[in-house]
């Protein structure tokens, strides 16, 4: 082979390498790009899909007590939101007071809220080593048996001469053995350390008014005992309601002690009475209701209180439950199809304590969480934390 050809050989074969190393290339940048741009594409579509969807297992969120209500239209009443007190009933209160004159002494231990029995001992009062205005009782008691002895005495004789009527004498005799009674009752309570003063009523002491070693007039209140059958809800409505008073038919109340909602109706409660004027230039009108005390409401309470006017027609309305707050908006979660929820901001209106108005954000057939709203929320913050990869 001469060098003319050899050269011409060498050429062709770099040629057709060449060309195949770049065919080669060209396919492989090819396929690499197309797979990347279908790579994106899907993440992209996943990401449009999920953006506002919250994932939560039907089987995770019936374990977690979550309940979905479907949003209708219906009746729902005029509220007063304002606040107020629980009061004894007067009729359930009784007093307990001293019969003599003298200093207390506690024959048993005495505090308010405690419960006491019927005829149960509380005090006693003694006036012995101690002067007082009306004499020593057991003396007064001595000069009073006499007197009434003498009187008995004398009718007896009288009667016999017919001086005195049958009916006369029968009145001294009354009159001298109740004198005796008395003269042994005091004698007995001296020796016991002073005269007894026991509980008039079963109940609970409400108020004791004295302490140990004070000094008392006969007649003077020693406590107060209160049977807490009866109670009063007095609420307080600004002046501005006043129009309204005339429909407030019920209403229900949350003590400051407890989230326990109570209503007026299901403790056989009613409207006593409400204010036509406001009382030493307040700015509130009082509204009492009186009502059964269930055992568990303690009079002096305060109280917030939903007053409920008339009935309002085609009104959207959730349970309170429903609602979770953030940064002072409101919030419910929608679901969206078996295990996807979708958070929604909400307007609210008026509110009874158990259910609220719901004004803007949802619409008749949206299904509503109410119940494990807040399983939900902590299921779209987890959801929202990117997982850490570990593949490079």
């Amino acid at each position: 082979m001469n060098t003319q050809t050899y050269i011409k050989s060498i050429s062709l074969a770099l040629t057709l390498t060449f060309s195949a190393c770049s065919d080669h290339n060209h396919d492989h940048d090819h396929d690499h790009d197309h797979e990347h741009e279908l790579e994106t594409s899907a993440k992209t579509e996943v990401s449009a899909t999920h953006t506002d969807e919250i994932i939560l297992e039907y089987e995770k969120a019936k374990a977690a007590g979550v309940e979905v209500e479907t949003v209708s239209r219906g009746k729902f009443h005029g509220v007063i939101h304002t606040s107020g007190k629980v009061i004894s009933a007067s009729c359930d209160e009784t007093a307990v007071v001293a019969t003599i004159s003298g200093r207390v002494a506690y024959r048993t231990h005495v505090s308010e809220g405690m419960k006491i029995a019927s005829g149960a001992t509380m005090f006693a009062i003694t006036s012995a080593d101690m002067q007082v205005a009306d004499g020593d009782p057991i003396e007064r008691a001595r000069i009073e048996y006499e007197r009434a002895k003498r009187d008995y005495e004398r009718a007896q004789l009288l009667v016999k001469e017919q001086i005195v009527s049958q009916k006369d004498l029968e009145v001294a005799k009354a009159e001298y053995e109740s004198a005796e009674l008395t003269l042994q009752s005091v004698k007995r309570n001296r020796s016991a350390g002073g005269v007894v003063i026991s509980a008039p009523k079963g109940g609970y002491v409400k108020q004791c008014l004295v302490a140990e070693g004070d000094y008392v007039e006969a007649g003077q209140m020693l406590a107060v005992i209160t049977q807490n059958k009866h109670l009063y809800l007095r609420a307080e409505v600004p002046q501005r309601k006043f129009g309204h008073l005339g429909s407030i038919r019920c209403a229900k109340f949350r003590t400051s002690y407890s989230d326990r909602l109570y209503d007026i109706t299901d403790m056989g409660g009613r409207v006593q009475s409400y204010g036509r004027s406001a009382e030493g230039g307040s700015a509130y009108i009082p509204v009492t209701f009186e009502f059964q005390n269930t055992g568990d409401i303690v009079p002096g309470s305060y109280a917030e209180i939903y007053l409920i006017t008339h009935d309002r027609d085609n009104v959207i309305s959730l349970p309170i439950t429903a609602l979770t707050e953030e940064q002072g908006l409101h919030y419910v979660y929608i679901q969206m199809d078996k295990d996807g929820y979708r958070k929604q901001e909400v307007i609210l209106g008026q509110s009874d304590g158990d259910r609220v108005e719901i004004t803007k954000g949802i619409k008749p057939g949206d299904k509503v969480v109410t119940r494990g709203a807040v399983q939900v929320r902590l299921a779209s913050a987890s959801a929202s934390i990117p997982a850490h990869n570990h593949s490079h």
